[in-house]
């Protein structure tokens, strides 16, 4: 049996677009947008805090800026922790 190497490339080149990740609405695109919410509200954050630092921004906003970003952290953990609480559960489901 002999192997030929370009169609064996060839095959997996056309396999290949099959197994990769397709773009869907819905739960997948709601969860990127709520990763990218997060990493914005700790950027902004982070660039209020270096702004204060310097005498760049008023207290004021600075103290809005870390409340927003203790309040994105806090909802963070919350759901990791019912993720893993639910991991849990499912784990200890009798098969």
């Amino acid at each position: 049996m002999e192997i030929n190497g370009l169609s064996v490339a060839e095959r997996y080149a056309a396999a290949r677009p099959a197994t990769e990740p397709t773009e869907q609405s819905g739960a997948s695109s709601a969860l990127k947008d709520l990763a990218k919410d997060f990493a914005a509200t700790l950027a902004e954050g982070e660039q209020t805090a270096k702004a204060a630092m310097i005498g760049g921004a008023d207290p004021h906003s600075l103290v809005t800026a870390l409340a927003q970003t203790e309040l994105v952290v806090e909802t963070a953990v919350t759901v990791r922790n019912k993720v893993v609480e639910a991991y849990q559960e499912i784990l200890r489901m009798p098969v």
